[in-house]
């Protein structure tokens, strides 16, 4: 009985040992420690399919946006475009993410995003290419401002915010509601302008 004890233990040990051992070598890229991740870790897709390296953005404020363009808070890219036309010249970015996770409010294709933020809006702040928030899909850059940034949760509607300060941390959030160019958001962003 002893014996088969020993057996079953040791096969349970070599079992447990070896799965970590081919977790390990199928993981096709190791993450930075969460203490060393920030926004300029990530490396994400323009709304032209370009691979834009976040680190690009160092030094600069930032304002995260998840977007659509059929929802009732669409008109803040307006907003948005306002915010960021009046703080650009002293080293402040809008970056805008696309994403068709509520209720089907961004159902076009990159192409069409970028026309009708351009047509509609006349944004000329950078736009990346529609990828998900939420959910089992989450986009790398979504999952660590929700869940290891400082202000954990998930993304309830379209146009959440998270400021950046220049050196890539998450300083603040705003939900949907909170205007672009309200006094709390401006306010915010003027605190964390290099």
């Amino acid at each position: 009985m002893k014996v088969l004890a020993l057996v079953a233990i040791t096969v349970l040990v070599l079992v447990l040992f070896s799965s970590k051992i081919f977790a390990q070598a199928s993981s096709p890229a190791v993450a930075p420690a969460a203490s060393d991740q920030n926004v300029h870790s990530f490396t994400m897709k323009n709304i032209d399919g370009e691979e834009v390296p976040l680190a690009q953005y160092k030094g600069k404020a930032l304002l995260i946006v998840n977007t659509a363009s059929k929802c009732g808070y669409t008109p803040q890219y307006a907003g948005l475009e306002q915010l960021y036309e009046q703080y650009k010249s002293r080293g402040f970015e809008v970056l805008a993410f696309p994403a068709n996770n509520f209720m089907s409010q961004e159902p076009g294709s990159d192409q069409e995003i970028k026309s009708f933020c351009l047509l509609k809006y006349k944004t000329t702040f950078p736009v990346f290419a529609k990828s998900s928030v939420k959910g089992g899909d989450i986009n790398p850059l979504y999952q660590y401002l929700t869940t290891q940034a400082g202000f954990s949760g998930p993304i309830k509607w379209n146009f959440n915010k998270f400021l950046v300060d220049p050196d890539g941390k998450v300083v603040a959030r705003f939900d949907s509601g909170v205007e672009p160019m309200s006094a709390e958001l401006v306010a915010q962003v003027e605190k964390v302008l290099p």
